[in-house]
């Protein structure tokens, strides 16, 4: 009888077939928090049905073949007709309709509508974060538009609409709309006032012809954008419709795809305007102050994007862990591997916490949260998008060199996690707008104090670092030079009290222990092993 060489044992099954949402304790509870007890039923009902939507089978599948098929570009169809148009795997738009569905563009339209969506788009990421840039544009469209009526009373109805429409026809024929931005050019990157596209005034009011050239177009396949150019006032806003109302295509140039480290699936551009039809948003000049609104939201969704790329990292590494035996028993169990687990939880449920807190702010609108949120955004994106890269590397090493290989999808993961610390402003754009924020808008720094303070008194790590921030605080003498450590307090200080109001004790002890108490390595695994790591461990682990 012929003998067997290839008996397969001790080999992790698929985190696949459960309920994203309801196996993310710190996902759940910040919904129960956050969100209105009448509401409450109905927001986890519709949470639960899509978290067991993304764990899925058919839908984990879909991402990995828009990952694995990037969209083309083509330029003319076959008689030579320039058509400028992207062409996407099917899995991407079954995935983006399922997106759309899902109310990931209606937060603005919907009671508990950010955090309800916040929540939606943290675990909509973990299938496939490429998809996350339409969602992202089209949700933040919205407070820019609204600074013209007429222009919201138009287009909102059509980007919060839970209708997904793909073709290319005038908007007003559409159930459904999308929308994308053109900000950067070639010369000024993130310092859009040295943008050079040109906005001639039409002789309709309002109307505009753009001529000019982005590096960096998101989402170059929806049927509006944002666009900033100069007009004769100074940098302006503009609404630049992808087809006109008489169903002829506007001028919209798509030069290249580009070809990115990550965020396959997602169809970034360079595009020309060469007398393009605009209308514009906001008066002249006062372009930056139009589009800002734009860019918080999305900003908060880089935060959003990134705590779900870390879940998903901590609960592949904490799944792997409770099946993969090493050394006579459950790699979970051993001590050292159990520390770098709790290490890696503590990091993704402060993101979480943080995240889902800040959409909060936007369901309630005061403007003590307006306040709030001023500084709160930028510092969050700042941190928790830089944490996400070291997270999703050392998970991948927990899984050895099983998470090395792509079928086990943290190498898609370890990619895509630099992201988010890139678009809508690097790290060094976020610091010097926290600064900006503390020179000119003192109720944003009384906003951020206030939401800390509320923890004081219980916990003295979190207390000495509040005052150690106090400190920091009262001499901004060159700060500037010191901006990112200064922003990492202000980010970690606010974690630490958010845990300490809302996690459980193991939760918050490690914590403050190791982020605000310094009893911390400069790796994941260095927690200090008097904690009660197992019960960390526990908390982030993905039951199905």
């Amino acid at each position: 009888m012929a003998r067997t060489t290839h008996t397969v044992t001790n080999q992790t099954p698929p985190l696949v077939g459960y309920d994203v949402f309801g196996a993310d304790r710190a996902l759940v509870a910040a919904v129960e928090r956050h969100v209105a007890p009448g509401l409450l039923d109905q927001a986890l009902d519709e949470l639960s049905g899509l978290g067991r939507t993304c764990g899925s089978a058919q839908v984990q599948e879909w991402g990995v073949l828009a990952n694995d098929n990037p969209p083309g570009l083509r330029t003319h169809d076959r008689h030579g007709r320039r058509i400028d148009e992207v062409e996407f795997h099917p899995a991407w738009h079954r995935l983006l309709g399922k997106g759309v569905a899902a109310g990931l563009t209606a937060a603005w339209a919907r009671p508990a509508g950010h955090v309800r969506r916040a929540a939606g788009f943290l675990m909509w990421t973990q299938v496939e974060a490429g998809n996350g840039c339409p969602l992202s544009m089209t949700h933040a469209a919205v407070p820019a538009l609204r600074t013209d009526p007429d222009l919201a009373a138009e287009w909102e109805p059509r980007l919060t609409s839970m209708i997904y429409d793909r073709d290319l026809r005038p908007a007003g024929q559409k159930a459904g709309a999308l929308f994308g931005m053109a900000m950067t050019e070639k010369q000024g990157g993130s310092d859009v006032r040295a943008n050079t596209t040109v906005a001639r005034p039409l002789a309709e009011a309002g109307t505009y012809e753009l001529t000019g050239h982005k590096w960096f177009c998101s989402a170059p396949m929806s049927d509006g954008f944002l666009v900033l150019a100069q007009a004769p006032e100074g940098l302006t806003c503009f609404l630049v419709p992808r087809v006109l109302a008489d169903g002829s295509r506007n001028v919209f140039l798509l030069q290249r795809l580009k070809d990115k480290l990550g965020n396959r699936s997602n169809a970034s551009a360079e595009v020309e305007f060469d007398g393009t039809w605009a209308r514009r948003v906001g008066e002249e000049g006062l372009g930056v102050r139009t589009i800002i609104e734009m860019v918080a939201a999305t900003r908060l969704d880089c935060v959003l994007g990134s705590a779900g790329l870390m879940r998903q990292a901590v609960a592949q590494a904490i799944h792997h862990g409770a099946h993969r035996e090493a050394f006579g028993g459950k790699l979970i169990d051993k001590p050292l591997m159990r520390n770098v687990l709790a290490d890696l939880a503590l990091e993704s449920e402060a993101a979480t916490t943080l995240g889902l807190r800040l959409a909060a702010a936007y369901d309630d609108g005061g403007e003590q949260e307006r306040a709030f949120l001023r500084l709160a955004v930028p510092a969050a994106k700042y941190w928790v998008t830089k944490r996400c890269t070291p997270v999703a590397v050392e998970a991948a090493e927990c899984l050895g060199g099983n998470g090395y290989v792509e079928e086990s999808g943290l190498p898609r993961l370890v990619r895509e996690s630099p992201l988010n610390s890139i678009w809508e402003g690097a790290g060094n754009v976020q610091a010097l707008d926290v600064l900006r924020a503390l020179r000119r808008e003192p109720d944003a720094l009384n906003a951020y104090l206030q939401e800390v303070g509320r923890a004081r008194g219980a916990d003295h790590r979190l207390d000495t670092a509040i005052k150690n921030l106090l400190t920091e605080l009262a001499d901004l003498e060159g700060v500037e030079a010191r901006a990112r450590r200064l922003v990492e307090r202000l980010a970690l200080v606010l974690q630490g009290a958010l845990l300490v109001r809302y996690a459980p004790p193991e939760v918050s002890d490690a914590f403050c222990g190791s982020r605000l108490g310094g009893d911390w390595g400069a790796s994941f695994g260095t927690l200090p092993h008097t904690l009660d790591l197992a019960s960390v461990v526990e908390r982030a682990r993905p039951v199905r």
